[in-house]
């Protein structure tokens, strides 16, 4: 398993989830200075710049894994040239990778509100924002067209309450808030699951516990 953007606050959860259970897992972060991080949650740390790697150098990386998982982001004090090359560029390079690499699952963590600026020249007052969503729209259409076996997750706003265990998870749900904790164990329950590829959900918080709502999902 490989986690591009590992050093994030859902990756190293991820992290900890997979290797937990006994999963090799290897977190890219671009920084060595992270390296310690990814390693205290249990995986090996790959130091890649996703902003100025080739999908070979990238690729290098991903030999032998058995799914990569986009969890980057640019992070909240970015601007908008950042979103692009981020939240699009980025999560088409490790497409890019995982096809040279001969890794075909592929899960993209997204957000919801993403249609919401499909096709639209203006958008939310935040200008930052808007390019975030515009960015991470263009990422999934670009995986959407790729011969992947992809899985596309949309959380809502993120927080790093404990984790309940109990998620709403549906093609559409309306605007909510989901933990981190919350938003790891997802995906993790989605890489287990080979019936959810091809499938865009959105993910909130809810009533329902995270086997069942992927079970639910994987069913349809």
């Amino acid at each position: 398993m490989v986690i591009a953007g590992g050093h994030g606050q859902i990756a190293l959860r991820l992290t900890a989830l997979l290797a937990g259970r006994g999963d090799l897992v290897t977190g890219v972060v671009r920084n060595p200075d992270h390296r310690a991080d990814v390693e205290g949650a249990g995986g090996t740390a790959a130091v890649c710049d996703l902003e100025a790697a080739s999908a070979a150098d990238l690729a290098e990386h991903l030999t032998g894994a058995d799914a990569v998982v986009f969890a980057a982001g640019a992070g909240p004090s970015s601007g908008v040239p950042r979103k692009d090359t981020v939240d699009r560029a980025a999560a088409v390079l490790l497409a890019d990778a995982a096809e040279r690499a001969g890794v075909r699952r592929y899960v993209l963590v997204s957000s919801i509100g993403v249609d919401g600026v499909r096709g639209h020249t203006t958008g939310p007052d935040d200008e930052v924002f808007h390019a975030y969503l515009v960015a991470k729209l263009a990422a999934e259409e670009d995986l959407r067209a790729r011969p992947l076996d992809w899985t596309i997750l949309r959380p809502g706003r993120l927080t790093d309450d404990p984790g309940t265990g109990r998620v709403r998870l549906a093609p559409s749900v309306p605007r909510g808030d989901v933990t981190r904790d919350d938003v790891a164990a997802v995906v993790v329950a989605l890489l287990d699951r080979p019936e959810t590829v091809g499938l865009v959900l959105t993910l909130v918080g809810g009533d329902t516990p995270v086997a069942a709502a992927v079970e639910a999902v994987a069913a349809v």
